[in-house]
């Protein structure tokens, strides 16, 4: 090989070193932090306006629930306990106690039924709050409770079922307390509605 190819291969070889430098060169202009950490390329992302901002909606009350329960869907929610639990009065016990008379009485109260430690040590009474609490999580109200149910989470279903429960009993607890008056306001407010409507109704009719 003579000296003008040895000559054309060293030229191709340095060409190449240079254009590597140059856009090493370039990329590092670009890219490269400069001073004060601020990057001399920047990317601007959008955000939404507003968008960290939770809206979180406040559950209904308790006795709002019950104000529109009903015990007779509450009945076939029921069903749901019935593998391990009866609602007669002097029935058996199952996997559970029986329920009869259990708005109101003792936890653990029911003579006879081995209860597990969670609830055997418990000095208070199913009030309607508890038995909501329980039915929503057993093992969250009572750590370490035996009961496998994994909890009621519909609002409605959960308030029919407390609504038929409580009619398990010779003398029924009263509802809690500020349910009649919720359902009183909100039969109110109805009624309002439908006569503001019934008086707008000639008002309009009179100006064609």
């Amino acid at each position: 090989m003579d000296s003008f190819e040895w000559n054309k291969i060293f030229g191709a070889i340095i060409a190449t070193a240079l254009f590597v430098m140059v856009i090493t060169t370039l990329s590092e202009s670009v890219f490269h932090h400069g001073e004060g950490g601020k990057p001399a390329f920047t990317v601007e992302v959008a955000t939404a306006e507003g968008a960290g901002d939770a809206v979180v909606e406040e559950a209904p009350s308790l006795a709002a629930l019950m104000a529109m329960a009903n015990a007779g869907r509450g009945a076939k929610v029921f069903g749901k306990c019935k593998a391990c639990h009866t609602g007669e009065k002097g029935g058996r016990n199952g996997a559970g106690p029986n329920l009869y008379g259990i708005v109101g009485r003792g936890i653990a109260a029911v003579d006879g039924f081995k209860y597990s430690s969670a609830l055997a040590g418990q000095n208070a009474n199913w009030t309607w709050d508890l038995l909501n609490d329980w039915i929503i999580s057993p093992k969250k109200t009572f750590k370490g409770t035996s009961m496998s149910f994994p909890g009621l989470k519909k609002d409605g279903q959960r308030a029919d079922l407390l609504a038929y429960l409580g009619t398990l009993s010779d003398a029924p607890i009263e509802l809690p307390t500020d349910a009649v008056e919720e359902a009183g306001e909100a039969m109110e407010a109805v009624h309002d509605e439908m006569h503001s409507a019934a008086e707008t109704v000639p008002a309009a009719a009179a100006g064609h």
